[in-house]
């Protein structure tokens, strides 16, 4: 190998190893800007990050702050609503008690000092309690009772207002009087304004009177249920079962001289005369056992039960087997010229046998329309007695045995 070709070899080495180097450079270098993009990007990404969740929470923030404002102002919207409402609801009282703030605040302390004087010692302090709260207390409970038992009765109420007020007056003037009588009749007028006033606007508006007429009509049937009830009389039929019976029509409620309540037979022009017997003997029969619970077993016949008004159905053929029915009143004039009434003659009709209601009851029994193991849907369904229809429930009981 010659000099000069060993010499270029060397240079073509170098110049290769230059050229490697500097590419590792270059690629080394590419591989740091790479490096630092990629941390800028990570960086960059944080921030926009970062400075979106801020925007969130002040927008989150700004949001609950606008909420928290309205619902403020909803809340006082709301409360100056109601206060309105309830203004609008107590004009009268915003009117009222003012006058009676202004009353106490005179009277109260004037009275204290003159409980004092009497007594000699700080007892007489609470003189103001029984000369202003007494009638304040009597004024506020009629107010109460009339807005919470509308129509109850008031007088008494109202006599220990006036009372108590007269008291206040006259501790007050007796007070007044030392320093003259102008002085006297000031104080007692003071001390009794207020709740004059009161009475007068807030507690004297009178509720309305059909409440009270209600009252009158319950009062004005009683008494003639009472009565009727008094006249009733007794039937009593061959099975010992007893039913009132009472003569139907149009009375009048008298008195006594003992102040006991009977019925006076009265003709109304223009009123129709219609036979309701029977709802006046259930009527009768339903007070009599609110009164008396000891006869709450004696049933109460309707209007169909009663043949041809006279009362006379027997106690096989009624559904109820006793209860009140009623009378008819003869067609024409007095009985033997001695002035008594007389109920009409009806035929009673003929008892059914055991072995006609036996059949009735298979015929029922096949229809669907008794239950056989009650003596009440026997009694309601043939029409019978209830002793027959427990001796048929019996048999029934026996014969499925």
């Amino acid at each position: 190998m010659s000099t000069g070709t060993w010499a270029e070899r060397r240079r073509d080495d170098r110049a290769a190893a230059a050229e490697l180097a500097r590419r590792d450079a270059d690629a080394a270098a590419e591989r740091a800007l790479h490096a630092e993009a990629v941390r800028a990007e990570i960086a960059e990404r944080r921030r926009t990050e970062q400075t979106t969740r801020d925007q969130a929470a002040r927008a989150a923030r700004v949001e609950q702050i606008r909420r928290a404002r309205a619902e403020r102002r909803k809340r006082a919207v709301a409360r100056r609503e109601a206060v309105g409402a309830w203004a609008a609801r107590h004009r009268v009282d915003l009117l009222i008690y003012p006058l009676a703030v202004a009353s106490a605040v005179m009277a109260v302390p004037a009275m204290a000092a003159y409980g004092i004087a009497v007594y000699g010692s700080w007892t007489g302090a609470v003189l103001p309690v029984l000369s202003e709260l007494g009638m304040w207390a009597f004024a506020l409970a009629v107010q109460s009772r009339r807005r919470t038992h509308p129509g109850a009765p008031l007088w008494a109420l109202q006599v220990g207002v006036w009372a108590f007020a007269a008291v206040a007056a006259g501790l007050n003037v007796a007070h007044g009087l030392d320093g003259g009588v102008s002085t006297g009749l000031v104080m007692g007028v003071v001390s009794v304004a207020g709740v004059i006033a009161h009475q007068l606007v807030t507690a004297g508006a009178r509720p309305a009177r059909r409440a009270g007429t209600v009252r009158a009509a319950e009062r004005k049937l009683r008494a003639a249920r009472r009565a009727a009830l008094r006249a009733a009389v007794a039937e009593i039929d061959t099975d010992g079962d007893a039913r009132l019976v009472h003569a139907p029509g149009v009375y009048r409620v008298r008195r006594d001289r003992l102040g006991r309540a009977h019925l006076a037979p009265h003709t109304t022009p223009g009123l129709a005369v219609d036979d309701d017997s029977g709802d006046l003997a259930a009527e009768v029969s339903a007070w009599l056992a609110e009164q008396t619970p000891g006869l709450s077993s004696v049933p109460v016949p309707s209007a169909d039960d009663l043949v041809g008004g006279t009362g006379d159905q027997r106690d096989d053929d009624r559904p109820d087997g006793h209860g009140v029915a009623t009378l008819d009143r003869p067609a024409g004039g007095r009985d033997g010229g001695h002035g008594r009434r007389r109920p009409r003659k009806a035929t009673r009709p003929r008892a059914r046998s055991m072995d006609v209601l036996r059949a009735e009851l298979a015929a029922a029994v096949a229809a669907g329309e008794v239950d056989p193991s009650s003596a009440e849907s026997i009694r309601t369904g043939l029409r019978c007695a209830p002793a027959r229809a427990r001796a048929l429930r019996d048999e029934h009981r026996t014969n499925q045995s």
